[in-house]
């Protein structure tokens, strides 16, 4: 497979807009960020990073490992339409992803570290 880069394409506008989803992150965002920012088990992670036509919420590209936090908008027939064309995209360049709800983030964190730190041990590089 031909190396498409770790933004995959991502037009000038997609910059701009994750630029500004990071200067207006949600709380569960923040959460995760204050995890993810201490590159655990030395990976670093981008968060609100551009990818083809999509921002993934954090992205490790050593692991190419998307991790997403959804609001109540995801149980919408259309933004889970949305996700699955997301998904199938990012699963096509060879990216992973995993999903958390906003309320396991800000109620169940220490769960969602040790899924994270247990994904990063498991998958190959």
């Amino acid at each position: 497979m031909k190396d498409i880069g770790m933004h995959a394409g991502a037009s000038p506008g997609i910059f701009r807009k994750a630029e500004m989803l990071r200067n207006n992150m949600t709380l569960p965002e923040q959460k995760m960020w204050n995890f993810l920012r201490t590159k655990p088990l030395g990976y670093k992670f981008r968060r609100q990073h551009p990818f083809g036509i999509y921002i993934l919420d954090f992205y490790c590209h050593k692991k190419r490992l998307s991790i997403e936090i959804d609001g109540k908008n995801h149980e919408q027939n259309t933004q889970k339409l949305y996700d699955q064309e997301r998904t199938k995209f990012i699963l096509g360049l060879k990216v992973q992803e995993i999903r958390f709800q906003n309320e396991e983030v800000l109620f169940n964190f220490s769960k969602i570290e040790n899924d994270i730190l247990q994904y990063l041990r498991s998958a190959p590089l």
